[in-house]
């Protein structure tokens, strides 16, 4: 995943820049990028790794020579970014949150087109932005550029243009992911988290809908192309990557992962002696089941983020197990002897929540019953970088549907693996507690976590959890 914020004001905007992109470092590990305009010195742009250090520490020297009016920058989870572009549109620097399975198909039509070479990074791979860039430039305004753009991407994309004139935001098509705007008494802001610019005294003014391409200045915000009538929004945002303080389309984070909470509780009838979260997304969804449930809530283990914040995270998958499992510091006197229920936001590959269940056994705890907040993940995402997995394989629940079934595994059986009433359903279930070491294990069912976003329905992605497009 990847946010941005972009800022155009009447007064220099680099401190509110800065920390505007600084309050995103929770969507992404890798990269993160400033890039401002400044009408007497043109384009300044700063581009560094936080794999090891967080945003600010990167970028707090960069900022004393930057200086300009308008600006955009990302945290990014994969590519450099933003890239500073000159086309017959002129010079703009743009960013992008984007999952472009379609990519080698773009790059043909590019290349056939006339694109005479990309730079490629050093895994070998196009960098996406860069590519979109390459889809805008094929018109012959910027307006109908990024509409095509936009337009041509299969899977899903929001993007952030800077140029001379303001600041162009274009969100995905079927709004997959956010695209806000704030306003203050000098100018706007656009952001993918909401929260990001309420410290910075900006005022919620607009969400773009899908599709919906806008220019913004100091002055004010202007519509290019209005908001399709398709939402998609993934409601993965709201279980697990959303800031807890932020909102999409109106609805609370942390509401609606206390929802999840309150309606697993309904469902259950475990008898334990606490309800925990996994820190730090699984709390909200625990403070829901006690208060539900009555089971009092509390905190057998903190997470340790004083020198390792999230931004410390390997990108290789086994260091990223072992640093996870480093991060929690047990609590023995709320473990020791007790039947404890945890709620995690979901089961991914299992490895981590597996390590977490050793590592209460060994600090004393009687029993763990493990709840997820979502219901099982068994479709690798399409649309969002959810996951970098290479194979489907990956999620424990396919395993466990391999080891039930086989590697021939049709569409119709798969739909019965993930239908909560079914008996593949329990089967599947079953052999992940097992395989895992759970005392017990249940699942959010897809129609209650339906039921916690409190939107209509038809507007949210569920693709991951039910195959349904």
């Amino acid at each position: 995943m990847s946010g941005f914020f972009g800022v155009t004001s009447k007064r220099d905007c680099v401190f509110d820049l800065f920390f505007g992109i600084d309050y995103h470092s929770h969507l992404g590990t890798r990269r993160g990028g400033i890039a401002v305009y400044n009408k007497d010195t043109g384009y300044n742009r700063s581009i560094h790794n936080i794999e090891n250090s967080p945003f600010r520490t990167k970028f707090e020297y960069d900022i004393l020579s930057m200086h300009g009016n308008s600006g955009i920058g990302c945290i990014s989870d994969y590519e450099p970014q933003p890239l500073i572009v000159k086309s017959h549109h002129g010079t703009y620097a743009i960013t992008t949150v984007s999952k472009i399975n379609n990519a080698k198909e773009l790059e043909e039509e590019l290349f056939n087109n006339g694109n005479s070479h990309f730079l490629e990074m050093s895994g070998g791979d196009i960098n996406p932005t860069e590519l979109v860039a390459a889809i805008i430039n094929q018109k012959d305004n910027l307006i109908d550029g990024i509409k095509h753009a936009l337009d041509s991407v299969d899977g899903s994309l929001t993007l952030v243009i800077l140029n001379e004139k303001g600041i162009y935001v274009g969100r995905d098509k079927y709004g997959r992911t956010p695209c806000v705007i704030g306003k203050n008494d000098a100018g706007y802001c656009c952001a993918f988290e909401s929260f990001s610019y309420l410290n910075l005294g900006y005022k919620d003014y607009k969400e773009l809908g899908p599709g919906e391409i806008c220019v913004m200045n100091a002055d004010g915000v202007k519509t290019l192309v209005a908001p399709g009538n398709k939402m998609r929004i993934c409601t993965f945002l709201w279980v697990y990557y959303g800031y807890p303080s932020s909102s999409y389309e109106g609805l609370s984070v942390e509401l609606m992962r206390y929802n999840c909470g309150k309606y697993i509780a309904q469902r259950d009838n475990v008898k334990c002696d606490c309800v925990a979260g996994v820190p730090d997304s699984g709390t909200a969804h625990a403070v829901g089941y006690s208060n539900e449930s009555g089971i009092p809530f509390s905190r057998p283990f903190i997470k340790y983020t004083p020198t390792w914040p999230r931004s410390f995270m390997p990108t290789i998958q086994a260091k990223r197990n072992l640093i996870a499992k480093m991060k929690l510091i047990p609590v023995h006197d709320l473990i020791q002897g007790k039947s404890l229920l945890l709620i995690d936001d979901s089961i991914v590959r299992g490895t981590q929540l597996r390590e977490t269940t050793e590592f209460l056994y060994e600090s004393g705890a009687k029993e763990v019953h493990i709840r997820s907040a979502c219901p099982p993940l068994v479709y690798g995402c399409k649309y969002l970088n959810f996951s970098r997995s290479t194979s489907e394989m990956e999620l424990i629940t396919r395993r466990m549907i391999q080891k039930l079934e086989g590697d021939n595994v049709s569409p119709e059986v798969l739909a019965e693996y993930a239908n909560p009433d079914s008996k593949k359903y329990e089967q599947m279930v079953e052999e992940i507690r097992k395989e895992l070491n759970f005392t017990s294990l249940r699942f959010n069912r897809i129609d209650d976590l339906k039921k916690a976003c409190e939107i209509d329905p038809d507007k949210l992605c569920t693709y991951c959890w039910d195959g349904k497009e």
